[in-house]
C-alpha cells in the first residue's frame, strides 16, 4: 500500500474524541528567552531505533551551534511501535552533552496512565496500541484481556517500572517560547494557552480546510495527526510522519530569525 494511502487509513482509525473543556492538570512551561536552538521531535510511538537515529542527526546538524540546545519531544512515546519501554528508558537517560531534554505529554501517555490506574475505566487503551506497549515491558498477554481487574493490575505492577509511570505523570503539556508554542496536538489560536484545557492540547485535530484567523506572530508546532510529509503553514507546523507505520521520524530545528529546518530519519539513516 502506498505510504500516503496507509496514513490516510491510519487517520480514519485514530480516536476521534472531542476535546473536553476540563480543568487544567499538567504544567505549561513558559520560557522568556530562546536557547541557541530548539529541535522538536514528532510522535515516536515505540520506535526506538528511529529515535536514536534522529537524535544523532540532530547532534550532527547542531555541531556548529554555540550555546544550549533544547530537544523538545512532542509526546506519544508509547503504543503501536515495538519498544515503548525502551523509548521511555532512553528518555530517562542523560541527554547528550550540551542539550536539555523537554518531554511533553501526548494523548497516548494519558491513555496508558488511565489504564494503569483503572483497567475498567481506561479500557479504551487496549484498542489503541496497548498490546505492543505491554509486550515491550514483558507483560504476559495470554488471557490478559479476560483476566480479573486485580490480576491485570498485578501484571502491570510487576512489569512496568514505577519510575516510568512517575515520569509519564510528571510531563508538562506545552512549552511556550516567544512567538512559538510547542504542544502535542495543537491549540486554538484565538484562546490564550493558559485558558486551554489539557484535553484540547492533547486531543484536538485541525480541520484541513480551516480558514479561521490566525494570530500574526504565533507559530504552533505539534504532532498527533500523521501525514506522509510534515504540514507547514505560516502559523502551524505538524511533524508527525507516522513513524510506527512509515519508519520515518521527523524533527524540526527552530531558531529565531531563521527558516525552520526539517530532518527526517529512518532506523538506518536519513530518509530519502
Amino acid at each position: 500500500m502506498p505510504q500516503a494511502s496507509m496514513l490516510s487509513l491510519i487517520r480514519r482509525l485514530l480516536p476521534q474524541r472531542q476535546p473536553d473543556p476540563a480543568p487544567q492538570g499538567r504544567e505549561r512551561l513558559v520560557a522568556q528567552q530562546w536557547p541557541s536552538a530548539v529541535y522538536a521531535i514528532g510522535d515516536i510511538h515505540g520506535c526506538l531505533p528511529e529515535l536514536q537515529r534522529i537524535e544523532q542527526m540532530i547532534l550532527e546538524d547542531a555541531a556548529g551551534v554555540t550555546g544550549e540546545i533544547w530537544l523538545v519531544y512532542l509526546g506519544d512515546y508509547v503504543d503501536r511501535g515495538a519498544n515503548s519501554a525502551g523509548v521511555i528508558d532512553h528518555l530517562l537517560s542523560p541527554p547528550p552533552a550540551g542539550t536539555r531534554r523537554i518531554c511533553l505529554a501526548g494523548n497516548h501517555e494519558e491513555l496508558m496512565l488511565a489504564y494503569c490506574r483503572n483497567p475498567v475505566a481506561g479500557a479504551q487503551w487496549l484498542k489503541l496500541g496497548a498490546a505492543e506497549t505491554l509486550q515491550s515491558y514483558g507483560v504476559p498477554m495470554a488471557g490478559f484481556a479476560t483476566a480479573s481487574v486485580q490480576a491485570r493490575l498485578g501484571r502491570l505492577r510487576s512489569h512496568i517500572p514505577f519510575g516510568h509511570l512517575e515520569f509519564l505523570e510528571s510531563l508538562p503539556v506545552a512549552l511556550s517560547l516567544p512567538g512559538v508554542v510547542l504542544v502535542h496536538a495543537g491549540m486554538k489560536p484565538d484562546v490564550p494557552l493558559d485558558q486551554q484545557s489539557d484535553d484540547i492540547l492533547q486531543w484536538m485535530r485541525y480541520e484541513p480546510a480551516s480558514t479561521a484567523p490566525w494570530p500574526e506572530h504565533l507559530l504552533v508546532v505539534h504532532g498527533h495527526t500523521p501525514a506522509a510529509e510534515p504540514y507547514i503553514s505560516p502559523g502551524r507546523i505538524c511533524i508527525d510522519t507516522g513513524a510506527y507505520a512509515t519508519g520515518r521520524l521527523t524533527a524540526i530545528r527552530l531558531v529565531p530569525g531563521e527558516v525552520p529546518h526539517l530532518l527526517t530519519a529512518t532506523a538506518h539513516g536519513p530518509a530519502e
